[in-house]
């Protein structure tokens, strides 16, 4: 399965932004699927995860309230929707596709190239 990450950009403090994953390969409603962040100078980090279905979610508790996932398996698409951004956000966001369910990054074999979001106070 290969994986495209878009939708980034710089946006003030308070904003919103909307990030897309474009999945590409067979079968892909056999993955679940996850967003991880990277900020300058910090380890990757668990954002979200949707199950294949879209039936069960997880989000960070720092995000929970603020950000989405969502999926489209007939566009075979995932999204995640961040409001109420915060300067913390800033970091390269990537999705990614695991056969397990789960937060940890050890789950997931297949990785997107990240997209850049800049949060400015």
């Amino acid at each position: 399965v290969q994986l495209q990450a878009f939708g980034g950009g710089l946006v003030q403090a308070g904003g919103s932004l909307r990030l897309s994953c474009a999945v590409s390969g067979r079968a892909n409603s056999r993955y679940h699927m996850g967003w991880f962040r990277r900020a300058p100078g910090k380890e990757r980090e668990f954002v979200a995860t949707i199950s294949r279905n879209g039936g069960s979610t997880l989000h960070a508790d720092s995000v929970k309230g603020r950000f989405t996932i969502s999926r489209d398996n007939a566009k075979n698409m995932v999204y995640l929707q961040m409001i109420d951004l915060k300067p913390d956000d800033t970091a390269v966001y990537y999705c990614a596709a695991a056969l397990t369910f789960g937060s940890s990054v050890s789950l997931y074999g297949y990785w997107g190239q990240g997209t850049l979001v800049t949060v400015s106070s």
